[in-house]
């Protein structure tokens, strides 16, 4: 694909990225999401389709977690990879600690965690590892620690938070620093259902400190996509960016007029393009071929700066104070 943004390099390492990448939380949690959840036809076929269709399209940066299907998604990307060394040659793979308020030995733990990460994927490190959430009893300082010495031992080559306000990311970057490592990224909701991120200043504060936000449920769990509408919900255990239907088909109305002046773009392509415009990479699901191809249609182009100030107008005006509600399951983020 030609005229693909130019890749981002995280902070602290030779690592880069595509402006796009891919979140693979659905890659295996059969409760949640798929093979038994609310998608039956999410099966390890129509993954590697979509694994495939996202590499060949642009969006090579995959993330995962160890909690993801108690480890079944890293397990699927291992297995993936391996079966195709021609793609897995050209991607980046992120994946995340938890650090249990139970793991007071955080250095063991994050240890321990990221070689059975490591073990799954069928990768000998890793190019981000990051906090899954400030849920831990220990301080920044021995989370900074611990992911220092997994740095310093050859298996993480960035590392990342997840779900870290303003002060907590200032506080990890601080830490890491004093380690001599810079804190790469952060990994957050964000998108025209969710602008709390940019109205609460943590984007801004990520842009100071060179912290890449990575946007998970960037087009909303879907409703976005313009698929949805008053009489056809979201079905199953979507509840991020759970906000009436009428308000979301305003917003999707203005994602369609800008996509139709930009050559025919789709709501979700706009919606992830806007993402790309506030210095996010967003990182939406990807369940087959086709929404793989979909996704990697936000790269390629740009949104005019006057088109970004009208999404900005109709998030504001159509979402409003829906756009601060508490994130409910963050922690699969």
């Amino acid at each position: 694909m030609s005229g693909l943004a130019d890749p981002i390099t995280l902070a602290g390492s030779e690592v880069t990225i595509p402006a796009l990448g891919v979140g693979t939380w659905a890659w295996g949690d059969r409760s949640t999401w798929g093979m038994g959840g609310y998608d039956a036809a999410l099966d390890e076929g129509t993954i590697t389709e979509a694994f495939e269709a996202s590499v060949d399209g642009g969006a090579t940066f995959f993330d995962t977690a160890e909690v993801y299907g108690s480890g079944r998604s890293e397990q699927i990307i291992g297995q993936i990879l391996a079966a195709d060394p021609e793609r897995a040659a050209k991607v980046q793979i992120a994946t995340k600690f938890m650090p249990m308020p139970w793991k007071l030995d955080v250095r063991r733990s994050l240890m321990a965690s990221l070689r059975a990460s490591l073990d799954r994927l069928g990768l000998p490190a890793v190019d981000l590892y990051q906090i899954h959430g400030p849920v831990s009893l220990r301080g920044q300082g021995a989370l900074a620690d611990a992911l220092a010495d997994a740095h310093a031992a050859g298996l993480v080559r960035a590392v990342g938070v997840s779900n870290y306000s303003v002060r907590e990311t200032r506080s990890m970057a601080a830490k890491l620093a004093e380690r001599g490592l810079s804190l790469a990224t952060n990994q957050i909701e964000f998108s025209l259902l969710r602008r709390i991120p940019e109205t609460g200043g943590l984007i801004a504060a990520c842009a100071e400190l060179g912290v890449v936000p990575l946007a998970y449920s960037p087009i909303g769990q879907g409703r976005l996509t313009g698929k949805y509408s008053t009489t056809n919900k979201p079905q199953g255990r979507r509840n991020f960016s759970d906000h009436p239907m009428e308000v979301v088909e305003d917003v999707v109305a203005v994602l369609r007029r800008v996509g139709e002046a930009q050559g025919g773009k789709t709501p979700s392509q706009v919606a992830l393009n806007w993402l790309m415009a506030k210095g996010a990479v967003p990182i939406p699901g990807a369940k087959n071929r086709a929404q793989a191809v979909e996704n990697a249609g936000a790269l390629g182009w740009s949104l005019t700066a006057e088109q970004v100030a009208e999404l900005d107008r109709a998030a504001l005006v159509k979402v409003g104070g829906l756009a601060g509600l508490k994130t409910r399951m963050w922690q699969h983020g």
